[in-house]
């Protein structure tokens, strides 16, 4: 799978992407990982990518020129290199997705994970200041994706988040692939149930017994009856979706 992240501080995204899972993956070819300098796909010498807002009003807005300009380069970019090695071609409606990052997006949840980790190809559009000119998302964008509700200062840290989550669904970036499958709400959409190790006594705090018992009928009872416990304790919400 292949990711282009454009960002106006790609060291910003870079930096994370040389550690942990998704390094690796990398690594091991599973991932393909390229962040642009949106500065690069300017056109004047200052490589200005904003401007005040129609209307007035506090802020910047990024200009629709160099995200446009980014994208077509990299997609040309991406087709070249796949007929260069003779990949089988579809269009970028079948395989790819345009994610635009904004606090007003759609939330980033497993489900939506899970549908982009089925793509060949995304392309992420890190915002910043007041957003960026509304045809970036009307005329280019296929989604826009939040990761909460809440501002942060730019898009560079919702689209690692947006990397981690795909990745680590596509087969054999995480090792134990059983891992993946009992997430949180990857397993009938619940939070996962209480996790322990070793020590089985620690300042007096024991392991529950159960999970010590062997009994894997009595210890797999056990913990959906927690899932339940803390979804109903701390995400309420998740269960209504159920009834």
């Amino acid at each position: 799978m292949t990711f282009d992240i454009v960002t106006i501080f790609p060291r910003m995204v870079e930096t994370p992407l040389k550690e942990g899972i998704v390094a690796r993956a990398i690594g091991k070819g599973l991932l393909d990982v390229r962040v642009h300098d949106l500065r690069d796909f300017t056109t004047d010498r200052h490589r200005v990518v904003d401007d005040v807002p129609f209307g007035g009003g506090p802020g910047m807005v990024l200009k629709p020129e160099p995200l446009f300009a980014a994208v077509e380069r990299i997609l040309e970019q991406r087709r070249a290199e796949a007929v260069a090695e003779s990949a089988s071609r579809r269009s970028f409606s079948e395989g790819g997705a345009i994610v635009l990052t904004s606090p007003d997006g759609e939330r980033l949840t497993h489900a939506v994970a899970t549908r982009l980790s089925a793509l060949d190809h995304v392309v992420i559009l890190c915002g910043r200041y007041e957003g960026v000119d509304e045809r970036v998302r009307e005329h280019l964008a296929t989604e826009t994706i939040s990761i909460g509700d809440y501002v942060l200062s730019g898009g560079e840290l919702p689209a690692l988040v947006i990397v981690d989550a795909v990745a680590r669904l596509i087969p054999g970036v995480v090792g134990d692939e059983a891992s993946v499958r009992g997430d949180t709400f990857a397993r009938d959409g619940l939070l996962d149930f209480p996790q322990y190790t070793r020590p089985a006594e620690f300042r007096g705090h024991r392991v529950p017994s159960v999970l010590m018992s062997g009994h894997h009928a009595e210890i797999e009872k056990w913990r959906r009856e927690q899932a339940i416990e803390r979804t109903r304790r701390h995400r309420p919400d998740l269960l209504d979706t159920k009834q």
